[in-house]
């Protein structure tokens, strides 16, 4: 058998050969963090090659992704299907070793990383996810959900303010099965830290109440088996192991400065470093007896089946929660009644017609949803009475680790990071709520949600000017065009309590991505629509007002626009003007319709057109054409009653009408 360090050295070697041959990429990380990965992966993950997907593996994250070739380099070795040729490729087209760690490339990849801190804010969400789904599920001698998850991260990651939000609540939630490695290695892209960051992380981490231990050798096998065997020692505080390294450990002119950070070594700087390693072979050549030291596979599969072996007898036990746990977590499929109920309360919905703000249509749409999927998890970044999104059955987890509530704290970033490392998890279906202008703040782990096309369900309420006296600070103008232009992001901004329950429909059916949900603090009517017109919400657009004939002119809206929309449609009406209203509660899902459903809403051949939406007006050139009009918003907000806004802005009927009238002129 290999000693430690041999095994080490393999992924030193395979991620400076990979940096090289691409001409790019980060070798320092990981071949600083080698010998912390050798120790964890051999000694403690509990993972399975042969089936990347098993429900009870240890998650491990790599926060600090431009280190990449760690990862591929401890998939290709512990026997995960990503052969040497994929390494070999690494940064180049449709491999699937890309420059960061990409969910959905290589087996064994858990989330997306690269932009620091992210990976961190995700493994937070998967610990929630372990935690909670532990406590649902287990009974007394029937542990079927017990795992770790453990995170890499470096300097610039707790630099980052969103390692700020997402550690600090992992203290507050004692999350005992969360241990993270931090690389103090002292070199960022710039070159040595303490010009830059002085911080005392291990006091820092104290005070969010981790468990702390501190100067670890990152070099030093036994030392680093020892911390991590303190940390799983610590059931009721997530720990975070100190680990002193030297990044591009290894190389004999480099090694310890911030010339291995980002760029390859070099050629002869490579070759240098085989010599310091003792490191003969080849490049992209590993000797057997390595191979044999990382396989993980025998040992993989072995834990699997007596994983499976404890899930039968969970089954025989307790068949009820074993078949939900098998719906939930296994199968991630919704309840066969789910359909029928889901339709059931849309038109329970479109009956009452409630005048109600779509944020309170939000509300009652989690409480008849909730109601039956027990899968559902929410929260709200310190706004819950205001984005209106606790339900009669909401139990907060900081109380009921069995619960189904999270509170965030004014924490927007983390909280969709944090809600982006549940949905990877698996188990649930998750949602998050701010205001909509608060989504600003968030908007890199929101992008990241459609990156890697998880079900994340943002909700954001305050969705315009209407929401009124706070004034520009939070009024949105032009977030709803960045979330309908984020690719892989669907957004509704519904008009009332049908349209609110359609979308929240869409959301949870939704498994290939994150959606939006937008709603507003104002009281919106009810509209009349036919069984035929609610059947079309689910489109994204559909005629609400219809005239005969080839109409004269379209008028189109969303959210709190669409009633102005449609009184104004009637008041042309009386005059003899063929015109015809559309509601248009997601611009996202429109257009994923085919071209004859497009046409038959929005046809090529009326040329008069007049969008009207309290937000930026320039995204509506694509409905609207060159010969059309937009009533929106080309300057920021004002304070004053969301009535009065909506008004000094030209959000009324009666501007509206003037509009259609000079281009029917």
């Amino acid at each position: 058998m290999p000693m430690r360090k041999e095994l080490a050295n393999a992924i030193r070697v395979l991620s400076m050969d990979a940096v090289q041959k691409a001409k790019s990429g980060h070798p320092g990380a990981p071949m600083g963090m080698a010998d912390i990965a050798e120790v964890l992966w051999n000694d403690f993950l509990k993972h399975n090659p042969q089936n990347p997907e098993w429900a009870d593996r240890d998650r491990f994250v790599l926060s600090n992704g431009h280190g990449s070739m760690l990862i591929y380099s401890l998939l290709h070795l512990s026997g995960y299907a990503l052969p040497m040729a994929e390494l070999e490729q690494f940064r180049q087209l449709h491999s699937k070793t890309p420059g960061h760690p990409e969910y959905g490339y290589a087996p064994g990849v858990e989330t997306t990383t690269g932009p620091l801190g992210a990976g961190i804010s995700n493994a937070v969400g998967m610990a929630i996810a372990e935690k909670t789904l532990a406590a649902q599920f287990n009974r007394e001698g029937h542990e079927i959900v017990d795992h770790y998850t453990y995170c890499f991260m470096g300097d610039g990651c707790l630099m980052e303010g969103i390692s700020h939000e997402a550690c600090s609540l992992a203290g507050t939630l004692k999350l005992g099965k969360l241990i993270a490695f931090y690389d103090d290695n002292g070199i960022s892209i710039d070159g040595h830290v303490e010009g830059w960051f002085t911080d005392d992380t291990p006091k820092r981490f104290e005070s969010y109440g981790w468990h702390v231990i501190a100067k670890v050798d990152g070099h030093d096998p036994e030392a680093i088996k020892a911390a991590i065997d303190e940390a799983r020692s610590v059931a009721d505080k997530p720990t975070i192991i100190c680990t002193q390294t030297t990044i591009g450990y290894g190389s004999p002119n480099k090694a310890g400065t911030h010339g291995s950070h980002g760029a390859p070594l070099g050629e002869d700087e490579v070759v240098a470093t085989r010599e310091v390693l003792g490191w003969s072979h080849a490049p992209f050549v590993i000797p057997t007896e390595v191979y044999a030291g990382w396989d993980a596979k025998e040992k993989g599969t072995a834990n699997e089946a007596a994983w499976t072996d404890k899930l039968a007898a969970y089954r025989e036990a307790h068949p009820a929660l074993a078949a939900e746990y098998e719906r939930r977590v296994i199968n991630n499929e919704l309840p066969g009644d789910f359909e029928a109920k889901a339709v059931a309360f849309i038109n329970e919905c479109q009956e009452k017609g409630e005048k109600i703000a779509s944020r309170k249509a939000s509300q009652n749409a989690i409480e008849a949803y909730a109601s039956f999927l027990p899968e559902i998890i929410g929260g709200s970044a310190d706004l819950a009475g205001s984005n209106l999104t606790l339900w009669s059955g909401s139990k907060g987890i900081q109380d009921d680790p069995a619960g189904n509530y999270i509170y965030y704290g004014v924490r927007e970033f983390g909280m969709s990071g944090i809600m982006n490392g549940i949905a990877l998890h698996g188990g649930f279906i998750n949602y998050g709520a701010t205001f909509l202008m608060f989504q600003q703040y968030a908007a890199n782990a929101v992008r990241m949600a459609a990156l890697m096309g998880v079900q994340s369900i943002f909700v954001y309420t305050h969705d315009s000017i209407g929401q009124g006296e706070d004034g520009p600070t939070h009024q949105p103008i032009e977030n709803l065009a960045h979330l309908r232009m984020t690719p892989n992001m669907q957004v509704w901004r519904p008009a009332d309590t049908t349209e609110t329950a359609v979308a929240w429909k869409k959301a949870i059916e939704r498994k290939d991505g994150p959606t939006s949900l937008v709603f507003s603090r104002q009281g919106l009517p009810a509209l009349e629509r036919s069984p035929e017109q609610v059947a079309a919400i689910e489109k994204g657009a559909y005629a609400i007002v219809e005239c005969e004939g080839t109409p004269d002119v379209i008028l189109i809206a969303t959210g709190s626009e669409v009633s102005v929309a449609v009184a104004a449609a009637k008041q042309l009406s009386s005059t003899g003007t063929k015109v015809r209203a559309v509601s248009m509660p997601s611009t996202t899902a429109f257009d994923q319709q085919d071209e004859a459903y497009k046409q038959s809403v929005l046809p090529s051949d009326v040329s008069a057109r007049v969008a009207i939406e309290a937000a930026h007006v320039d995204y509506w050139a694509k409905y609207v054409g060159f010969d059309g009009r937009v009533i929106g918003m080309t300057s920021f907000g004002e304070s004053a009653p969301g009535g009065a806004l909506m008004e000094h802005f030209g959000f009324t009927v009666e501007n509206v009408l003037s509009v259609a009238n000079e281009l029917l002129a």
